[in-house]
């Protein structure tokens, strides 16, 4: 049996359900959600694999104009895996109608030179009319595209959507082995559960101000899993209030992540989570090596 396999870029505004979309698709969590800007910067691979498909999905972080060397960074990636793909998943809030940043992104996608489909998201909550004028706003963007309306919370319109995204794949064999779900490296999967947990529970200038890294990971006689982790932050203010009034803001970050770890690894998980201040870690090239954010 021949096998359709290669590479889908997934593009579109802050907040329009990408990671959710791409978890839908792939089956599991794969990348972390929130609705905060920033909250995908790096190029984040989920495997969907069939019987006579592998798509290779990748999360591109969000299109912005660079301001620091991360946002460069972030930038200069998507511009990179658009290119490179196969096919764009372009992702609208059917809820919020066409923005300058989606026509940002559609023009970014025709200069690529690749073929595009247009997933028009949160299509549950739109009455009739609303879909059909959400349906024409995509259409006005000026795109090659088949348009899906799904819900990537709730699944629905998914099948069909990968159906045509499997249309533009090219013969030829899986790219990963069929049980691989998405090629981040462990630590990477695990700073970024811990991230998504401080995503949720602060504002302002600190989830853009906050990465994490692993600096440990160690497997015990008795099975336990012990994660030794850091959240950078970039002055001594945000570092008080990532550890909270009696460190329970720290403390509850880490316990909701340890359970998010617990559930993507099967295993009893010990996180010991500190907090560290690295004054303007966003422009240090070699941290932001060292974090994978390339």
């Amino acid at each position: 049996m021949s096998v359709r396999s290669g590479f889908v870029a997934l593009a579109g505004r802050p907040n329009v359900g990408k990671s959710t979309l791409l978890n839908a698709i792939v089956g599991e969590k794969v990348a972390i959600v929130s609705n905060r800007p920033q909250t995908t910067r790096r190029a984040i691979r989920g495997i969907a694999t069939a019987d006579d498909y592998q798509l290779v999905i990748v999360d591109l972080p969000g299109v912005q104009r660079p301001r620091d060397p991360l946002t460069e960074r972030m930038q200069r990636r998507m511009e990179r895996e658009l290119t490179e793909s196969d096919v764009a998943l372009f992702v609208l809030n059917g809820q919020q109608g066409v923005g300058p940043g989606d026509r940002f992104i559609a023009a970014a996608i025709r200069n690529a030179g690749v073929p595009a489909v247009i997933a028009l998201n949160k299509a549950d909550v739109l009455n009739r009319a609303q879909t059909a004028a959400a349906l024409e706003a995509a259409a006005s963007l000026d795109l090659d595209a088949e348009i899906f309306p799904v819900s990537a919370l709730r699944g629905a319109g998914v099948g069909p959507l990968v159906a045509e995204l499997v249309k533009h794949m090219p013969e030829g064999e899986y790219l990963y082995p069929p049980e691989e779900r998405t090629d981040l490296s462990e630590q990477v999967q695990l700073a970024e559960l811990i991230r998504e947990q401080v995503l949720m529970r602060t504002r302002e200038e600190i989830p853009h101000a906050v990465e994490v890294e692993i600096d440990e990971i160690e497997e015990r006689e008795d099975g336990l899993l012990l994660v030794v982790a850091r959240m950078w932050a970039e002055t001594e203010s945000q570092k008080g209030i990532l550890i909270g009034a009696r460190g329970r803001m720290v403390r509850d970050i880490g316990s909701a992540a340890r359970r998010e770890i617990e559930q993507l690894t099967g295993r009893r998980v010990h996180l010991d989570l500190s907090v560290r201040v690295r004054k303007g870690w966003r422009a240090d090239e070699g941290l932001l090596d060292r974090l994978g954010i390339d």
